[in-house]
């Protein structure tokens, strides 16, 4: 059984299956002379050419761009929370893992893009699923693209409070109107309906990051310098802790896992290119900035802090450097955290408007249905957000849940079923990817099971120690790391 997709993207495949350049101003100049022949029904020829224009607004995406939007989407928390992975895991195992588990990111990312271009109706991460299993396989990877991208902004609302709390240092004041603030920003950031447009913003939030991430080094570099016995005296280790437990071992690899979740918009992104087939592009760029990225980070943080290094990382630094480097990273928090919002927009206008003008948001009936389900989806990201006031078990929920499906079984899974030529052993090639992939899809169910256990345990250890004081508080003390 499989679901007949339809096609957006106004790009016919060639007898190779290859996607032609696209020519924007030849294909509106060919629709426009369509239109002037419609001179019998004058609405629908305005229907009409409001499609077309909106078909051509959303196709305006080239690599260097979308290299930007996965930018804005991956770099963010998972950066934050590196260091403290590093704590848990050693020296060491946390250079592997963050090496290791970057590099099957940058291979699924290709495998997803393979896909798209081999179909080229395939607009959102359902659609690719749904080559495999049909309907049911569509529904199901629909209801798990849209809640994981509720909750990476959820994820945002939290980290904007605890960067508010800080900044502000007003423990008298409830820090649900912190919460409430950063849903305003949120929403806010996550209404130009197009990548192209969003990916201006991604600039201010990539040098946001950066500057953030370099604050917090030189302060807690200085702090442990001053620091009775010099940087020598800090306690950070090669080898994981002797009494670290499996849960707290597996929580900080499903952070690691986290920061590299840029897969799952891939194909929202890909679905604008103008020329799709420079994603690989992109992917390569992205994955390796990530990895030095977030090596360094790690590494750089957790050897001047040690085995009490924060999550988020800028906790780490002193009081007042805290507040600045907080301040500087409120660009990246609240633009990483609003893209996620504006594509689980578009997939759902495409969705509920396939074949109306309102999904391109470019009539006034187009913009209030849009702004009203931007709203919606925020409102619904703060109420978790203020549910699960924790970050590490936040980000291992969404990782183990979700992340191991996008970035691991199911790439692989579509080399089997999609991508692969022959028989698994019909060639040297093919015998040593099957292999690989295999490995990704244990890999992939090893991070849904104990991944999603680990998270468990650190919410019911969390609620028993008392270092959370509940849902819905207004308490600042929960938001202090």
């Amino acid at each position: 059984m499989s679901v007949e997709a339809k096609d957006y993207s106004g790009l016919t495949p060639n007898r190779n299956g290859q996607t032609p350049q696209w020519e924007p101003d030849k294909e509106l100049g060919e629709k426009r002379e369509r239109l002037a022949d419609d001179s019998l029904d004058p609405r629908a020829a305005r229907r009409r050419s409001s499609i077309a224009e909106g078909q051509l607004k959303h196709k305006r995406l080239g690599w260097k761009r979308l290299t930007i939007c996965l930018i804005v989407e991956a770099i963010a928390l998972g950066s934050l929370s590196i260091p403290s992975a590093f704590a848990s895991l050693g020296m060491v195992a946390g250079v592997i893992m963050t090496v290791g588990i970057g590099l099957i990111a940058i291979y699924t990312s290709w495998l997803v893009g393979q896909v798209r271009l081999k179909h080229p109706h395939v607009q959102h991460y359902a659609d690719a699923v749904a080559l495999m299993w049909g309907r049911f396989g569509y529904e199901l990877t629909s209801a798990m693209f849209v809640l994981f991208l509720i909750l990476i902004t959820g994820s945002h609302v939290l980290t904007g409070t605890i960067a508010w709390v800080r900044i502000v240092d007003e423990p008298g004041k409830c820090a649900l109107i912190w919460g409430f603030i950063s849903a305003i920003l949120l929403y806010c950031l996550a209404l130009p309906p197009t990548f192209h447009e969003f990916a201006i913003l991604g600039y201010i939030d990539f040098v946001s990051i950066i500057v953030a991430i370099f604050i917090t080094m030189v302060a807690t570099g200085v702090q442990a310098s001053n620091a009775t016995g010099g940087l020598s005296a800090v306690p950070w280790s090669a080898w994981p802790p002797s009494d670290i437990s499996f849960a707290s071992a597996f929580l900080s690899t499903t952070n690691i896992v986290f920061a590299y979740s840029f897969a799952v918009c891939q194909y929202s992104f890909m679905a604008e290119m103008h020329t799709p087939g420079d994603y690989v592009k992109s992917i390569w760029a992205l994955g390796l900035i990530e990895i030095f990225i977030y090596t360094l980070t790690g590494a750089i943080i957790y050897a001047f802090v040690g085995k009490d290094v924060s999550s988020p990382a800028i906790l780490s630094a002193p009081t007042l450097v805290s507040k600045v480097a907080f301040g500087l990273a409120l660009p990246v928090i609240f633009i990483s955290g609003s893209i996620n919002t504006t594509v689980v927009g578009k997939y759902i206008m495409g969705r509920v408007f396939p074949n109306s003008e309102l999904r391109y948001v470019n009539t006034k009936q187009g913009w209030i249905i849009w702004l009203g389900l931007i709203a919606g989806l925020t409102l619904i990201a703060w109420v978790i957000a203020e549910a699960i006031p924790f970050f590490n078990a936040l980000l291992g929920i969404i990782s183990s849940l979700f992340i191991s499906g996008f970035t691991f079984y199911f790439p692989a899974l579509f080399w089997f079923s999609i991508l692969k030529k022959g028989k698994w052993n019909a060639s040297r090639r093919n015998i040593a990817l099957s292999i690989v992939n295999g490995v990704l899809v244990v890999i992939g169910l090893v991070v849904l099971v104990c991944g999603t256990y680990a998270s468990v345990e650190d919410i019911l250890d969390s609620y028993k120690t008392g270092s959370v004081s509940g849902s819905f508080t207004c308490a600042s003390s929960s938001y202090e790391g």
